[in-house]
């Protein structure tokens, strides 16, 4: 069971102290470090001091990490062009030596979109299949060849198709609750499928959808990596627990039915019964960037155990 740290610097974070989280998670032996992709913060954090872009703040980490995967859940398909996107992402892959996976959903934070001019178009998802062709198909088109798509809602002509990641295959990641479309879209793009801040029981389900649209589409449904996004509050005794509850606005008993909460134990316990439907990766939602004790005893006391 892989654990990774996933962050939402839209609620008020800046580049330094998500570096800060994330040299922490790498020395601590956690998997990869990922982060939101929001311009505008949710809830009732103040946000301050403002919006970090997601591209620019992993190009600046693929510079200052060395082992730690970077990536994001999910970028939003409204905020860049494909072809654009796809020299960004290929760029911070080679500025990181291969260490770069791409989470890519259709975006749908309205609110943002009108706070930063950013046009909110109402056929998202099919401009999100459109997306994901032009992205691999650009990454995939061999040195020398070109690219060209003719699609209802992107055109591209002549493209040579540069520049190259430095992997051979960044990992692409689609998530998500849809029961028809996105297990579809999963089975023909994703390398990794994510089911965010889902019980159990509804993460068997949508996995299995997706496993079921994975063979139709050709594919065997075990190609595809399995994972959850889960907040996490864990503390060493009671106290603590509801201290960490109580620094990130949310009730114990609500954070332990809906996530990763309480005792060492317990968390590892409930890990367990995710790995038992099949999921492979967690994805540890931790909202208190600057709780660094929070990530050490995850990692001393929860991925030791899972390991």
């Amino acid at each position: 069971m892989d654990l990774r740290i996933f962050t939402e610097p839209q609620q008020g974070a800046t580049y330094d102290t998500l570096l800060t989280v994330a040299k922490a998670a790498e020395d601590l032996g956690f998997d990869a470090f990922f982060r939101s992709d929001h311009y505008l913060r949710m809830g009732s954090a103040d946000g301050l001091p403002g919006p970090t872009d997601a591209w620019i703040t992993l190009a600046g980490l693929a510079r200052e990490t060395k082992r730690i995967r970077l990536g994001t859940l999910m970028t939003a398909g409204t905020f860049r062009l494909p072809g654009v996107l796809a020299i960004q992402v290929a760029q911070v892959d080679q500025m990181s030596g291969g260490r770069v996976e791409l989470g890519l959903g259709a975006g749908w934070f309205e609110e943002e979109h009108k706070a930063y001019g950013i046009p909110f178009p109402k056929e998202k998802f099919a401009r999100l299949e459109e997306q994901l062709e032009i992205v691999t198909g650009l990454w995939a088109t061999e040195i020398g060849q070109t690219f060209d798509f003719d699609g209802k809602h992107y055109r591209l002509t002549d493209s040579p198709a540069l520049p190259k990641p430095a992997q051979s295959k960044v990992p692409v990641l689609i998530g998500g609750h849809g029961a028809t479309r996105t297990p579809r879209l999963a089975a023909r793009y994703a390398d990794e499928f994510n089911i965010p801040f889902a019980s159990v029981e509804d993460s068997e389900r949508q996995f299995g959808r997706v496993r079921a649209a994975a063979e139709q589409a050709g594919r065997k449904g075990g190609d595809l990596v399995y994972s959850s996004a889960l907040v996490a509050c864990v503390g060493k005794d009671d106290a603590e627990v509801a201290r960490r509850a109580a620094a990130i606005g949310r009730e114990v008993d609500e954070l332990k039915a809906n996530g990763l909460a309480g005792s060492p134990a317990e968390v590892v316990d409930k890990i367990g019964r995710y790995e038992a439907i099949g999921a492979s990766r967690i994805y540890l939602q931790c909202l208190d960037l600057d709780d660094l004790d929070h990530l050490e005893l995850i990692s001393s006391q929860v991925q030791s155990q899972l390991s």
